[in-house]
């Protein structure tokens, strides 16, 4: 098959990209490529992905409609995954239109770019923040998500209300996938166990936030692309005549529309999450405790019933292995081996 991966050289677009090439499908990777974080990590990513047969690279913004319509119109996908988004849930705090750019203008030009190139399913990245204000855990795709407490969560549900337009309207199976804390090697630095590492190896203070009682479903990232490749070959059918919105799954519908999420199924206490890194790295943290942060949630915790019902696979990496295998590679890249 022939794939876009949109976000290419982001921490899930590339290797999911690696992993469709070794499947033996031909992958376009897009990716704007912008500075929210270190481009140079970027940039390596795609150092490794241009050495695969079967990849292509486009610089290209997901806001520009008249670039996406031509990329979709030249390249007669079969399948899209997208994965390129404005990431994180703080920073839409203070930067908002750069949320609305890319995750609402930019889905609505892919959704488009699927509509009128007759594509056989996109895959899309949602986010476990759409449970917002949720209290019941294990968070289920079943559960009712009308309360997000971020702008990132909010464009998120959007994204998952557009999709299920867009399957009903013309028929287009779409499938979000609620993603849980994706952690590994070439991660994103903004998230707490990169910069708890860097900042554990330098000797500074690392900032414990809600005095260490958060918990939060850790997911490592190859555990994440094997369930992003099962399930692009597998696209929704609708949930049949008797589904309705009243009684009926609420991650389903009439229309060939499948909310997954994709988590570990295991929540982890945010101390023992720093112990983890702590005994990889052989060094103790200096913390600062302090209160919760605007747009955080207490706890994620993934149900994963379905996921495992339907695609066979659920995430199952042990915190431990993963991160072991993060400060590795951490070390490494940034030459920390002393």
């Amino acid at each position: 098959m022939k794939i876009l991966v949109t976000g290419a050289a982001g921490f899930i677009g590339s290797f999911t990209s690696k992993q469709f090439i070794e499947q033996g499908h031909q992958v376009v990777g897009i990716d704007n490529l912008n500075d929210y974080y270190d481009v140079a990590l970027k940039h390596g990513r795609l150092e490794w992905l241009n050495e695969l047969d079967g990849f292509e690279f486009i610089k290209m913004d997901l806001a520009d409609r008249p670039a996406i319509e031509a990329l979709f119109a030249e390249q007669q996908f079969d399948r899209v995954v997208h994965l390129a988004a404005q990431a994180g849930v703080r920073y839409s705090i203070e930067n908002p239109h750069a949320y609305v750019d890319s995750n609402l203008i930019g889905f609505v030009n892919i959704l488009e770019g699927c509509r009128q190139n007759k594509v056989e399913h996109l895959v899309y990245a949602s986010s476990s923040s759409v449970y917002g204000l949720n209290s019941s855990i294990p968070y289920s795709t079943s559960d009712r998500v009308d309360h997000p407490i971020s702008l990132y969560a909010a464009t998120k549900k959007s994204n998952e209300l557009m999709a299920h337009t867009y399957s009903h309207l013309y028929g287009i199976p779409t499938t979000g996938l609620r993603f849980f804390t994706v952690y590994g090697p070439w991660g994103r630095p903004d998230m707490a166990y990169f910069s708890f590492t860097k900042k554990i190896l330098a000797g500074e203070t690392i900032d414990v936030y809600n005095h260490g009682k958060m918990q939060r479903d850790f997911t490592y990232i190859e555990d994440i692309v094997e369930d992003v490749t099962r399930i692009t070959q597998q696209a929704p059918q609708g949930a049949g005549a008797d589904w309705t919105p009243e009684t009926g799954d609420t991650s389903r519908s009439s229309a060939p529309y499948k909310i997954y999420n994709i988590g570990n199924h295991n929540t982890v206490q945010l101390g023992e999450f720093i112990e983890t890194i702590e005994d990889s790295l052989g060094k103790k943290a200096n913390k600062n405790y302090m209160g919760m942060q605007d747009g955080d949630v207490k706890a994620t915790y993934a149900n994963v019933d379905d996921l495992i019902e339907d695609v066979n696979f659920a995430p199952n990496t042990p915190l431990k292995d993963g991160i072991e295998k993060f400060a590795v590679w951490y070390r490494d890249f940034y030459n920390e081996n002393a």
